[in-house]
């Protein structure tokens, strides 16, 4: 997709995504417990979606790839190796915010 309100839907629905490395995109996909292949574009300047892309593979949680190893990448997968992603913990944010800020 070029761009679409919502993936909810479509995650839902998937056995496996394939996805750019945009934070989002990987966090909903790994939060709905889906099998991600990520695609890292080499071209970008001060490229922080590779190193998240590189982070979540080194953790386990995705397979990484890039354009012109996408097809070999398909072809060798063994998705039982991913690692599911932990649920986030929003209350330990808030508790710490509220320390920092003195509300606690």
């Amino acid at each position: 997709f070029r761009f679409k309100d919502s993936l909810a839907e479509d995650l839902r629905k998937a056995d496996l995504v394939i996805s750019h490395a945009g934070a989002g995109s990987c966090l909903e996909t790994l939060e709905e417990g889906k099998p991600l292949i990520v695609v890292t574009n080499e071209k970008l300047m001060n490229n922080h979606q590779l190193e998240l892309a590189q982070q979540l593979h080194r953790d386990g949680h995705v397979l990484c790839c890039n354009c012109s190893t996408l097809v070999e990448t398909l072809r060798s997968m063994d998705l039982s190796t991913l690692k599911p992603f932990p649920p986030g913990q929003p209350e330990k944010f808030a508790l710490f915010l509220d320390k920092v800020v003195g509300f606690q």
